[in-house]
Order: structure tokens, then sequence, then C-alpha cells
């Protein structure tokens, strides 16, 4: 029997979270964050890190697991996904994946394999060099160019994946996401999508932004800063810090940058269901009413697919 594996995904703000700590207490689960900034020790409040009182003592992995400074890979989240899952599995728990980083979940749920690609210090330095003399956004435009399907699932300003894309590209030759092959499910898997109506979302959206600035958000980009993490690359580069890189740097108002951050986000929201709509096999579930809501429907998605699991744990 293949390890099984629910997933809860869905776009920022849209109450993951707390509808997968529910759901977790009800079934009997371990959460693995499918998140690519959650991994990274120091970055909380513009994550949205849950602390360890919200996490209700429900074990959560892969979050603070990464030094700022050091890169995170694809790669690596779908080997130690790989072995969390089994591990999980093995001790009658149910692993949940909950996230919003679309690619994390693609890749834990499907057989990708990435191939052995080539590295080179001085060209990736080299781009890196050009990307902050003329930006992000124009080497994201030049990737386009030679690779329009990894730069469709990569953001103009992540500057980390753009130029290893454009490293991997200029060194063989080859698109990266021709390098990366798919295949077929890798689990026995149940995939949720969190959605709402888009005006109650956006809004949603707005007061999370002013919540994570009223909590000291400002004041975290000024401590990692001040640790040494790079300001222009890396998790830096990220929605929410960038921008309030911008505003250390006196490139912009408040004003500005806090319209930005809130723009940007809804933006990324909207991209965000975009791709997880392209998934075949997704269950969309209304998020509107709340996680309470939420979390019941999506244990009545887990009682019709493993029954055995549900009556275990005595929600049946």
């Amino acid at each position: 029997m293949r390890p099984r594996v629910l997933v809860i995904a869905g776009p920022t703000a849209v109450g993951k979270t707390e509808t997968a700590i529910l759901v977790a207490r009800r079934l009997g689960g371990e959460i693995i964050s499918a998140d690519s900034m959650q991994v990274y020790r120091g970055f909380d409040i513009g994550t949205a890190k849950p602390t360890p009182a919200e996490q209700q003592g429900i074990p959560h992995h892969l979050i603070d697991i990464r030094d700022p400074r050091e890169e995170f890979s694809v790669v690596e989240f779908q080997t130690l996904a790989d072995r969390l899952i089994r591990e999980i599995n093995a001790r009658g728990k149910l692993p949940i994946v909950v996230g919003g980083t679309g690619f994390y979940i693609r890749a834990t749920l499907r057989s990708y394999t990435f191939a052995e690609l080539q590295t080179d210090g001085s060209v990736r330095a080299a781009l890196y060099a050009e990307a902050d003399r003329i930006g992000a956004p124009a080497l994201h435009r030049r990737l386009a160019e030679v690779d329009p399907e990894a730069a469709a699932r990569i953001h103009p300003n992540d500057k980390l994946r753009i130029v290893r894309a454009l490293e991997v590209y200029t060194l063989t030759g080859q698109p990266i996401s021709r390098l990366q092959q798919q295949a077929g499910d890798r689990y026995d898997h149940l995939l949720v999508g969190l959605q709402m109506d888009r005006e109650q979302l956006y809004e949603r959206i707005n007061q999370r932004v002013d919540r994570m600035l009223a909590a000291g958000w400002l004041e975290e980009v000024r401590r990692l800063l001040a640790a040494g993490v790079p300001p222009r690359r890396g998790p830096m580069a990220n929605l929410g810090y960038r921008e309030l890189v911008a505003y250390l740097r006196g490139l912009a108002t408040w004003e500005e940058t806090v319209d930005w951050i809130k723009r940007n986000t809804r933006r990324y929201a909207k991209r965000q269901l975009t791709w997880f709509r392209r998934e075949p096999d997704i269950q969309w579930v209304d998020a509107g009413a709340g996680p309470e809501a939420a979390a019941e429907a999506v244990c009545r998605l887990a009682a019709g697919k493993w029954p055995d699991l549900v009556e275990k744990s005595g929600n049946a």
C-alpha cells in the first residue's frame, strides 16, 4: 500500500493553517509545511508562521529548518517531505501537507525526478550581479524567452529561482523545466483546496497585512538585515519583505509601501488559485464560513476516502 497523505492547499490568507490544525486534531494528524518561506528561521511575522501556542500541540514539520543565508530548493523539500510522510504513516498518524507553494505540493504528490543539474559559482555570481544592475524582472523576461514554462511558475521578483533557472540553461543549453520530469502519483493522496469569494479573500489579505505590520513586521526586517541577511536575494527578495526593504532604503513612503504589499499579495493569491485550479484531482472546499466549517468539510472528504482512518479517530 502506498503511504497516505492529505494535502490542504490554497491561496494566502484563506485560512489553511487554522483549518489544518482542526483537521489534525480530529484525524490524528501531523502537519508538514509546504511553504517556501516558513523554512527560514527569523522570517516569522511576514510568513504567518504559526507560533507554538497557535500550533496547539500538533506536531509541525519543515518550519525553521534553514538559516536565511542558505538556499533551499524544491529538491530538498521533496526529499524531506517524502521521509516525513513515510515516518508519520509508520507511526499510525496522518501526514497533512499544508501550504500555498504550488510547486512544492506538486513535487510531493507527483513522481517528479530532478536531474543532476550542474552548478557553476562564477556563472551564478555573474547572473546575480546582472540582476542587481538591471533588476530581477528584466532577467525574468530573458528566462521567459528560453524557458516559458519555468518563467510561468517563477515570480518576476524571485531573483534566486530566476538566477538558478538561467544558470542551468547557460550550463546545459536545456530549460530547467525540461530537466524536471513528472510521472504518476506517488501517494494515496487527497488534495483539498480552500477557496472563498474573491472580495472576501482580498479583504482578509488587506486586514492580515495590517495585523502583521502592527505586530512588528518592519522591526523583524530590520533585525534580519542587521544579522547579515542579504537584502536583495534569497528570502528577503520575496513578497512583503522586498517592499519593506525598499522602504528602509528610502525608495517609497510608508503609505506606498503598505499599498504595494497589499496589492502584490492580492496578485499573488490570484496566481496561486490559477496554479491549483490546474491540478486535475483537487477537491474544493468553501472556507468563507470560517475554519470550523472548512475543517468539517475536509473531514467529510477524508471519511469518504479513508473510512478506516476516520473510524480509528472516532469521527466516523
